[in-house]
């Protein structure tokens, strides 16, 4: 796939029409927001604290209503029942191994250890962490347990894999690494991941569509596109071409906030 950027919006997976959301204490998370999200897209939500990022995450994930406007599946009514969800905490279960954290959306969907344990196995492997399988979640690094819970939300195979802020929390290292890990996995297995970040350099490094969001209220601010060939490493990292997506993306994110105010309303 050298050179190659795997889907690109061609045929849309998922359209945000009008989207809006506010709460009862009367803060208004999102407004007007029209956002088409293509079938292979690798697409980042840059924004602001406060700029409805998370929301739009929770939305797309069936676990909020949307105030106005839809979400369509483009008639495919089990776009939502075909979603995995990777939280910025792993939210392991303290008392399961590796093996059966994996385990668990499979053994909710009616799925036993036996017949699960083949898929168990190669999300294991693809994430590197063979031999970790009966560690217990107190024995894992950040790195480790961030691992364990992306295994568990690609082991269904979804098309779609929503990740809110998921290496915010880790050292810059370890945060590579895991960048470079869910590349690859997203180039063989062929999901479409919409990705939350505050970070304008994991955004141009992992995504071929950047959606800058703007706060008070949360909406699109504007879309960049990252025509960067992949696979992509640490030679694009050090390229001219990377420091100037990254200046182009970290400018339309100073506009935004501007804009915006950019403050936290806890949303």
């Amino acid at each position: 796939m050298a050179g190659e950027a795997p889907g690109g919006g061609e045929k849309p997976l998922l359209v945000l029409r009008d989207v809006g959301k506010s709460f009862s204490n009367g803060v208004t998370a999102l407004r007007n927001v029209d956002l088409a999200i293509g079938q292979g897209d690798f697409v980042s939500l840059l924004g602001p604290s406060g700029c409805g990022k998370s929301t739009a995450l929770r939305l797309i994930a069936g676990l909020s209503t949307p105030t106005t406007g839809l979400l369509d599946w483009r008639g495919d009514a089990r776009g939502r029942a075909d979603i995995g969800f990777v939280f910025q905490e792993p939210t392991l279960l303290p008392w399961a191994t590796v093996f059966d954290n994996v385990w668990l959306p499979l053994r909710l969907r009616g799925v036993s250890r036996d017949k699960a344990t083949p898929a168990i196995k190669e999300m294991i492997e693809r994430v590197h962490l063979t031999g970790f399988e009966n560690a217990m979640p107190r024995e894992l690094s950040g790195g480790m347990k961030m691992r364990v819970s992306i295994a568990r939300g690609l082991v269904t195979k979804p098309r779609l894999l929503l990740m809110d802020e998921p290496f915010a929390a880790l050292d810059e290292i370890t945060r590579f690494r895991l960048n470079d890990d869910l590349l690859d996995l997203w180039q063989d297995e062929r999901f479409t991941v919409v990705f939350v970040t505050h970070s304008v350099f994991e955004s141009v490094f992992l995504s071929n569509r950047i959606v800058v969001m703007a706060a008070r209220p949360g909406r699109v601010f504007r879309e960049i596109s990252v025509d960067a060939p992949y696979p992509r490493d640490d030679a694009f990292r050090t390229s001219p071409d990377y420091a100037a997506l990254c200046r182009e993306a970290s400018g339309v994110l100073g506009e935004a906030i501007t804009l915006g105010g950019g403050l936290d309303d806890g949303h």
